[in-house]
């Protein structure tokens, strides 16, 4: 691995990729040409320390699906691309051609671990891969679900039930904002994944709403949220969203909490009881 060459080539990558050619905004502060490093590292799926570290010769050897993701969110051609494999002592292969779908068992282990709490693991199309049992009491039997209709995007612009497509959300704009600008991300770092230009082709042509959102640019993830969602049992459930990413997978872990002792505790261990369901992962 040569460091420095390393370092030198991710720089002059960076500084060349303009905002707008990834969906961010340009903004009135900007001082260098180019992404920031932090937004690289977003685009990416990796820590900013990591990729700080790699543009500054300082940095551990990286993985081959960290390189990926910083190949994508460059835009890298292919000769390039071979040449930051090259630089970072990999040999260069075709990249994935999409979203990564196999959740790691420690992360199914740690929805397992969370009796408390409602979560879901989702790709970076926003499609649910793996929840625990209170997350399908809370929402619904995800097991019954195939293919698009496990899409949360897909679902809240397109199911044919209006009445359904947001599981009961009193405001679900900035929740719809956050999973869209997940959807910019994905189409980023696949541009030429035959399944998501699928997805948001069927999205704009069905969907007014989202037409307008996406044809806007409109670009903001959100880590925490607070939501009522009316279950169709227990009535009106006051919950915190928290979204965790899982780097290396590129996959966010959704938890859904409430301030224990409230009425919305009490809700969800009800829950509990009268609607929990084996915990299931996508094939």
């Amino acid at each position: 691995m040569d460091k420095r060459a390393l370092a030198e080539f991710l720089r002059s990558k960076r500084e060349r990729v303009d905002p707008s050619d990834v969906g961010l905004p340009r903004g009135p502060r900007r001082r260098t040409p180019g992404l920031r490093r932090e937004e690289v590292a977003q685009l990416a799926y990796v820590s900013v320390d990591h990729y700080t570290r790699l543009e500054q010769a300082r940095g551990r050897h990286p993985s081959r699906r960290v390189l990926d993701g910083i190949a994508r969110a460059l835009r890298l051609s292919d000769q390039e691309r071979s040449r930051l494999f090259h630089l970072a002592g990999e040999r260069g292969e075709n990249p994935d051609v999409g979203p990564v779908r196999e959740v790691q068992p420690s992360t199914l282990n740690l929805l397992d671990r969370l009796t408390d709490a409602a979560a879901i693991v989702v790709d970076q199309t926003c499609r649910v891969l793996a929840w625990n049992p209170l997350a399908a009491a809370l929402f619904e039997d995800f097991s019954a679900l195939a293919g698009q209709e496990r899409n949360i995007i897909w679902r809240y612009f397109l199911h044919p039930d209006p009445e359904q497509r947001h599981y009961g959300m009193g405001s679900p704009g900035r929740f719809v904002v956050t999973a869209v600008s997940y959807l910019r991300l994905a189409v980023t770092r696949y541009p030429d994944n035959s399944e998501l230009k699928l997805l948001v082709d069927e999205l704009v042509t069905g969907s007014e709403e989202f037409a307008r959102l996406w044809n806007s640019h409109r670009f903001h993830i959100e880590s925490h949220l607070r939501q009522t969602v009316r279950h169709p049992q227990v009535g009106p459930i006051e919950l915190d969203f928290d979204v965790l990413t899982v780097p290396d997978q590129e996959q966010q872990v959704v938890i859904f909490t409430a301030d224990p002792g409230s009425s919305a505790y009490q809700s969800l261990q009800l829950l509990k009881v009268i609607g929990t369901q084996r915990m299931t992962v996508d094939s």
